[in-house]
């Protein structure tokens, strides 16, 4: 009978949990990678911690819920063996691959290849991380998360976490959605005006969907959400892009004949142009005077800290043209994945089928812990906190900005998380001469039209980096800028 030595063990990172687990893991992935078979003899307790450097209850503790779980049996005194009852590994891999590789010239559509802004996995080792979107831990709230997700396990909850909704929503979540979120953007809305999604990128998707297609016309800004103009070009609608000003996309540029308008009105991707009221009322009229719908999508409305915020467009639409997505994503973390659609009823009920078809709804678990984070107060918590936090950050940001001479091609006037700025080199070199140096900035030209490509732009974000790093970090930028250009 084979004998798995202590050697066959190495300790996961310490990120993936407790000694405990790291073993219990090491172990299941043994078994169900087919390394250990069933039968094999397991190092002694004693043996295995002497190997690891850790205290032998630690594994004694370990291997107790590996028995508990059926991935060991114990044999009297002889010691702990791989049990026959724990799970099979495939024994297929090689066949599943080849079958894969067949199928892979009969795929109809292709999605690959579409420009996004890129960032390394590990940019939280980065000292210098100007990255636009993740979630900074020393903001967020995760002792009062962790309780809304226990009690959204309880008892009383289970039906809400284990149900198959169908096509409904969690009725607490959007019971606050109505009355605590939208209110805030001006917007009345009923239940079956309100959509859950699986973040603002399923909402836009969703949208595109149900309102384009081969045939239909859309327009975006430009430049504009990388992701948005990939949700465009996988649908067969022709796409035609408007530049945007210091006010965002301009009513009068929109070329007529189109079908749909997508626009980033509150804080414009990428440039945070906010669009005044005046024009958010002449891109009304001329969605009723040219019969086309708007899709606004509002996705960092809660980070609007230097001035009061806006009416959502949504909020001044007297004739049913306008579609509205939101996000939790952005304000609470981004892995969440939870955003929202509000627009007329027959359209939310046709995304409502849409959505059913593909993923049915968003994790139950998911939407009442979001549910229980809104009706105890915590979501409102954070967003001051992260309001305060990043009225600071953009402060030192700019100070450095303007001590460096750096320049600054939007900002918007209301808050955000992120700069919009220009350089007189190419900045897809730039980015990659800063990393080398610990810095990550985000290169423009993924946000602009293929067509009319820019290179000399470039984005700061400023809510995954210290305070303390800002003034650093943009100092080495100003120094590679200088020395790419020449100017050293």
């Amino acid at each position: 009978m084979a004998t798995i030595p202590p050697e066959a063990f190495v300790l996961p990172a310490a990120e993936r949990g407790s000694l405990q687990q790291r073993i219990r893991q090491m172990v299941t992935e043994g078994v169900l990678s087919g390394r250990f078979r069933p039968g094999a003899k397991m190092p002694s307790s004693r043996g295995l911690a002497a190997h690891l450097q850790i205290s032998r209850l630690t594994v004694t503790l370990a291997y107790a819920e590996l028995v508990a779980q059926d991935y060991l049996a114990p044999l009297g005194r002889s010691g702990y063996y791989i049990s026959d009852n724990a799970p099979l590994a495939s024994e297929l891999p090689a066949q599943a691959a080849r079958a894969e590789a067949a199928e892979f010239g009969r795929i109809a559509g292709r999605f690959t290849g579409g420009r996004a802004v890129e960032r390394p996995e590990d940019w939280e080792r980065y000292p210098y991380p100007f990255i636009y979107g993740q979630a900074d831990t020393s903001l967020f709230d995760h002792q009062n998360w962790r309780q809304c997700a226990v009690r959204a396990l309880g008892r009383r909850d289970f039906a809400a976490m284990t149900a198959d909704y169908y096509e409904r929503d969690d009725p607490l979540l959007i019971e606050h959605l109505l009355r605590h979120i939208l209110p805030r953007r001006g917007i009345a809305a009923r239940e079956d005006e309100v959509l859950l999604t699986m973040g603002a990128q399923n909402a836009l998707w969703l949208a595109a969907a149900c309102l384009l297609g081969t045939g239909r016309k859309a327009v975006m800004e430009n430049p504009g959400y990388p992701g948005l103009r990939a949700i465009l070009g996988a649908s067969g609608t022709q796409v035609l892009t408007v530049d945007v000003d210091a006010d965002g996309l301009p009513p009068d540029a929109i070329p007529k004949g189109v079908d749909v308008v997508f626009t980033t009105a509150s804080h414009q991707c990428p440039t945070n142009a906010t669009m005044p009221v005046e024009r958010r009322r002449a891109l009304l009229e001329a969605a009723e005077r040219d019969g086309f719908v708007i899709v606004e999508d509002d996705y960092e409305f809660e980070m609007s800290f230097l001035k009061p915020v806006s009416p959502a467009l949504k909020s001044l639409d007297a004739g049913g043209r306008v579609v509205y997505a939101g996000s939790f994503s952005k304000s609470v973390f981004p892995g969440m994945r939870l955003g929202y659609l509000v627009g007329p009823p027959g359209f939310i009920r046709e995304a409502r089928a849409l959505r059913l078809m593909t993923l049915r709804h968003p994790p139950g678990h998911i939407q009442r812990t979001m549910a229980y984070f809104l009706s105890l107060g915590h979501y409102d918590t954070l967003i001051n906190r992260m309001r305060t936090a990043f009225r600071k950050r953009r402060q030192v940001m700019q100070d450095a900005i303007d001590a460096q001479g750096l320049t600054v091609a939007g900002q918007g006037g209301f808050g955000g998380s992120s700069f919009w700025m220009r350089a007189p080199v190419d900045t897809e070199d730039l980015a990659t001469r800063l990393r080398a140096e610990g810095v990550l900035i985000e290169p423009g030209r993924p946000f602009f039209d293929p067509l009319r490509e820019d290179r000399h732009h470039y984005r700061l974000g400023y809510g995954s980096i210290a305070q303390t790093r800002i003034a650093e970090g943009i100092a080495k930028i100003a120094a590679a800028i200088a020395a790419t250009s020449g100017l050293a």
